[in-house]
C-alpha cells in the first residue's frame, strides 16, 4: 500500500496548445486543460467519475475535494501527441520497476477500466451517439474497433511481438488482447523484454504502459457515456 501522502500525486504534461494533469498512482485518471490550473481543475472535476470505476477494486481512492489536495511532483515537456489531445510522455518515476503489490494493482485497475468500457458500450447499444459541432465523432464500433487496435499496437510498444487474429467477433478478440495485456505485464515486471526496439527506440516503462491503456480506455468510455443521446 502506498503512503497516504502519495495518493494525489499528479504530474504535468505540458505542450504549446495543451497541459494534461495525470494522477501518478491512479491509472486512468488523467485530463487535460489548455493550462495547467485548467488541466488540475478537470482532474479533480472527474474524480467522481474515475471513483465510480475504482469502486469494483478493493482499493481505496482517496476523493479530492478541491485542487490544493493535490501534489504537483513532475513537469514535463509535451509533444505533438500532446498538442493533439493524448498523453505521450513518460516521466523519469517510470523508470523504477513495479514491485508484485503496485503490479497487482495494476491489473485490478485496469481491469476495472475495462469493466467500465464494456458497461458504456451496453448502454449504448441500439442508441445514437451525439455527434460534433461538425458532425464528426465515431459511432459505437468504430470506437470499440479502435480501442482494441490502439491496444494492441500499445503491447508493441511495452516490448511484446505476439500476434492476436483479429477475426469476426470484436468482443472476442477484445478478451484475448486484454488476456495478453495481462501475460505481458507479468513478462515486462519480470525484465523478459529489451528496453530498447530493433531501431534503437526506447520501450514504454511499465507503470507509464498501464496508466496509457487505462487513460486511452476510460477517455472513450466517457465519451460513449457523454455521447447517448
Amino acid at each position: 500500500m502506498m503512503p497516504h501522502d502519495q495518493q494525489l500525486d499528479i504530474y504535468l504534461e505540458i505542450s504549446k496548445k495543451k497541459v494534461f494533469a495525470c494522477a501518478f498512482h491512479w491509472p486512468g485518471w488523467c485530463r487535460s486543460g489548455k493550462d495547467e490550473e485548467s488541466a488540475i481543475q478537470a482532474l479533480q472535476m472527474y474524480g467522481r467519475r474515475y471513483a465510480s470505476v475504482i469502486k469494483f477494486t478493493d482499493l481505496a481512492f482517496p476523493l479530492p475535494h478541491k485542487v490544493e489536495d493535490f501534489t504537483v511532483i513532475e513537469r514535463v515537456p509535451g509533444n505533438a501527441s500532446t498538442d493533439f489531445g493524448v498523453p505521450d510522455v513518460p516521466i523519469p518515476g517510470d523508470a523504477a520497476p513495479l514491485s508484485t503489490d503496485e503490479l497487482m494493482r495494476g491489473n485490478k485497475i485496469l481491469q476495472a477500466c475495462w469493466r467500465a468500457f464494456n458497461q458504456a458500450i451496453q448502454a449504448g447499444e441500439g442508441k445514437q451517439l451525439r455527434k460534433g459541432p461538425r458532425g464528426g465523432g465515431r459511432e459505437l464500433d468504430e470506437i470499440v474497433s479502435h480501442v482494441a487496435h490502439a491496444e494492441v499496437s500499445y503491447l508493441g510498444r511495452l516490448g511484446w511481438s505476439g500476434h492476436i487474429p483479429e477475426g469476426d467477433d470484436l468482443a472476442v478478440w477484445m478478451d484475448q488482447v486484454h488476456s495478453a495485456i495481462l501475460s505481458a505485464m507479468q513478462s515486462a515486471a519480470r525484465g523478459e523484454f529489451p528496453t530498447q526496439g530493433p531501431r534503437g527506440g526506447k520501450r514504454w516503462p511499465l507503470g507509464y504502459f498501464v496508466r496509457r491503456i487505462a487513460w486511452h480506455v476510460l477517455d472513450h468510455t466517457w465519451e460513449i457515456e457523454d455521447r447517448i443521446i
